[in-house]
């Protein structure tokens, strides 16, 4: 009788370990279009074995803790890595290529001549070499202002959607921020409920809703990952200011400087706005460090321009003998030169196109004029090519910015395909394992019934009957 009641009990066992088994199975197949699941298994651990009279028998199967999930961290880790970069990359990409667009450039067509900027300009200084020809005709002079206040626009316009695409920049960093405070706070919460299983039992899905939420967190901001006791995570930014410690989030801040959004990080709430790297935010941050510096060189060719023929304006005579004023309204120094640059006389007569001492109808100073389109005053180069070498820049720039998000693209989907034939569901796989599972139930059955059978002999002295 104690060997039929062992043998009932290691049926018994071996039938809750493979219902378990299936459970687990069915559970993935229903998971398998689940974002961020990952798959577990059913870890069979022999019992301990039992020593009766020298002998030992085994005392069958159990599932130990459970189900577990397959996890690879150091996978998990790299991929969540890559996504930071892949983020980046992808952020930088596209707020240049905003700022490409503003100057009607396109991969196919780049010539600074083509543009409404490169057009002005080209049209501004040949105003002045019809009027070198004509100088005493009054529709000339009207041409020279006409295409001067066309430069001046141009100027203004280029330099408004540099500023908006910047306002627009800002704007996201502020709706960065409150998506990683979200998720900072979940994972925190998160990590607080993990530790109420202890580091012995597996999250499962909590882990997964974790992990999904990092993933997300990766996409945003650079961080780095430090797993501690209870199976916990403190996340820290790339420069180590503190966003999640156990079930502590700190979150972030931001705050207006100079128009510029700042980003503030730690339960210090410091100024980590330089060193952000990783994430949309730290693109979003890089291309607008990029577009400061484009700005800055738009202010400096306006700038230069404008001096430039204000100064050789003033060094001839007016139409009426006098000698000639400004053109130009400009700022103090270069620094918002373009968005301010505008037309300083609306009087044709204002064009200085005589040289002193020729009379008001000489052209010598409109030549001189003429000539300023070949001088290599603005950065030792013509203004027509000073503003190709900037458009060249903005080009060059999305180009590697292009090129570089496609190579960080490439490596994120190959990280992510070696994770996924770890701990993404196969049905092939499962289909294998079910039909497993369900023919080792199928057997534990069989000896169960089988033990029944005898165990209904016993009980009737030998004598074949019936179980029911």
């Amino acid at each position: 009788m104690g060997t039929l009641t062992s043998l009932m009990s290691l049926a018994s066992n071996a039938l809750q370990a493979e219902q378990s088994a299936l459970n687990v199975t069915s559970n993935n197949v229903a998971n398998q279009n689940t974002v961020g699941y990952t798959r577990e298994v059913v870890n069979f651990q022999s019992q301990d074995t039992i020593t009766i009279n020298g002998a030992s028998y085994g005392d069958g199967v159990s599932i130990g803790t459970g189900a577990t999930s397959v996890r690879d961290r150091i996978l998990e880790q790299r991929v969540q890595q890559q996504t930071q970069v892949e983020a980046q990359s992808s952020a930088v990409a596209s707020a240049l290529t905003a700022v490409q667009s503003v100057f009607q450039l396109t991969a196919t067509a780049s010539s600074a001549a083509a543009t409404t900027l490169g057009s002005a300009i080209d049209s501004f200084y040949n105003s002045f070499t019809a009027l070198s020809a004509n100088p005493s005709d009054p529709a000339t002079r009207q041409s020279v202002l006409s295409a001067a206040s066309a430069l001046s626009n141009a100027f203004n316009a280029a330099s408004t959607q540099l500023s908006s695409t910047s306002n627009s920049l800002n704007a996201e960093v502020t709706a960065t921020v409150g998506q990683v405070n979200s998720l900072t706070t979940n994972i925190a919460s998160l990590n607080q409920q993990i530790s109420l299983l202890g580091s012995s039992s597996d999250a499962g899905v909590l882990e997964d809703q974790r992990q999904s939420s990092i993933a997300q967190l990766s996409g945003l901001i650079g961080l780095d990952q430090i797993t501690t006791e209870q199976n916990g995570i403190t996340l820290t930014t790339s420069s180590g200011e503190v966003l999640v410690s156990g079930n502590q989030s700190y979150a972030l801040q931001t705050s207006q400087v100079a128009g510029q959004t700042q980003v503030a990080a730690g339960p210090s709430a410091v100024d980590v706005t330089a060193s952000i790297t990783g994430g949309s935010l730290g693109g979003v941050l890089q291309a607008r460090s990029q577009l400061s510096t484009f700005s800055s060189s738009l202010d400096a060719l306006a700038y230069a321009v404008g001096t430039q023929v204000n100064t050789q304006n003033a060094a001839g005579l007016d139409g009426s003998g006098n000698a000639g004023g400004a053109i130009f309204t400009l700022s103090a120094t270069s620094a918002g030169a373009a968005g301010s640059i505008s037309l300083a006389t609306s009087n044709p007569n204002g064009i200085a196109a005589a040289a002193v001492g020729q009379g008001a109808t000489g052209n010598g100073n409109a030549v001189a004029l003429a000539a300023l389109a070949t001088g290599t005053s603005v950065s030792g180069q013509t203004p027509s090519a000073s503003f190709a070498s900037f458009l060249a820049q903005i080009g060059t720039a999305v180009s590697a910015a292009t090129s570089d998000n496609a190579v960080q693209q490439a490596s994120l989907t190959q990280l992510t395909s070696l994770r996924d034939s770890v701990s993404s569901v196969s049905l092939n796989q499962e289909a294998s394992n079910l039909t497993q599972y369900q023919r080792s139930y199928e057997a534990a059955a069989k000896v169960f019934s089988i033990v029944d059978e005898l165990l209904a002999d016993a009980l009737n002295l030998g004598v074949s009957t019936a179980v029911s």
